[in-house]
């Protein structure tokens, strides 16, 4: 049996069992529903939910698997994959650097901690400077080309 044949049955079992479940919850009804999750009892949508899980989680671990194997096996790739990567990872220590973090309130009376404020302020950085860095880039190669002509 070959992998189309294979990716086939898995997909329409998937698929048969998501509707299995969606008859389930369709039969139930709303208003069962609603009150069973006022009460703390998920069952009926829980099913559908860990379906999906499971379905995401197949996807990410075979998209791994062959981006992985893919680039184990080119090796021109697999330096400019890790080149690209460090450079973000270098991205994002700078934005960590440049941050600082101080006990902040939130709006249901916790406090958010100065560490967790950093990393909130760190992503937010690495955003702006990827965005900077990606304009600049537009921006380069255009004029670039504009000289070339």
């Amino acid at each position: 049996m070959n992998i189309q044949k294979i990716t086939t049955l898995v997909s329409a079992s998937l698929g048969v069992i998501g509707l299995i479940f969606l008859a389930l919850i369709i039969g139930k009804g709303d208003d069962a529903i609603e009150m069973s999750a006022m009460q703390g009892d998920f069952g009926t949508v829980s099913y559908i939910i860990y379906l999906a899980q499971f379905i995401l989680l197949i996807t990410v671990l075979i998209t791994l698997f062959f981006s992985i194997k893919n680039l184990a096996s080119d090796k021109g790739n697999l330096k400019k994959s890790l080149m690209s990567i460090a450079a973000f990872a270098l991205v994002i220590v700078v934005a960590f650097v440049f941050s600082s973090g101080e006990e902040t309130p939130m709006q249901d009376g916790e406090m958010l901690s100065a560490g967790g404020a950093r990393m909130v302020e760190t992503g937010i950085r690495t955003f702006y400077f990827l965005t900077i860095i990606a304009v600049g880039a537009m921006a380069f190669h255009s004029v670039k080309k504009l000289i070339k002509k």
